[in-house]
């Protein structure tokens, strides 16, 4: 699995990245900086571990607000590991504290 360093909020991060996926990662990662600057600038919140929780419901609420796809609506897709998408954020929050 290849590395590769990026910036969110102003912090590096350096995160694990499978063969073919750096455009599909950078682009999660620019939404993530996007959510969380925006929540940073509205000046409500200071708290980075707030401003990241924030920033995850927003993008998973507008993400469960998609249409599904075909395949999806009719129950043959797989469905989504939320644990494993909550480890791999508090992976890449590492210091910066668990999210639960």
């Amino acid at each position: 699995m290849k590395q590769i360093e990026v910036t969110i909020m102003g912090q590096s991060y350096i995160l694990g990245c499978p063969e073919g996926g750096e455009t599909s990662l950078l682009e999660a990662v620019g939404s993530v900086d996007r959510e969380m600057s925006a929540i940073r600038d509205s000046g409500k919140v200071k708290a980075r571990e707030r401003i990241a929780v924030l920033a995850a419901l927003n993008l998973a609420f507008a993400l469960a607000e998609r249409p599904l796809p075909a395949a999806a609506a009719d129950g043959s897709a797989e469905p989504v590991d939320v644990d494993a998408l909550i480890r791999r954020l508090d992976q890449a929050l590492g210091a910066d504290g668990q999210l639960l």
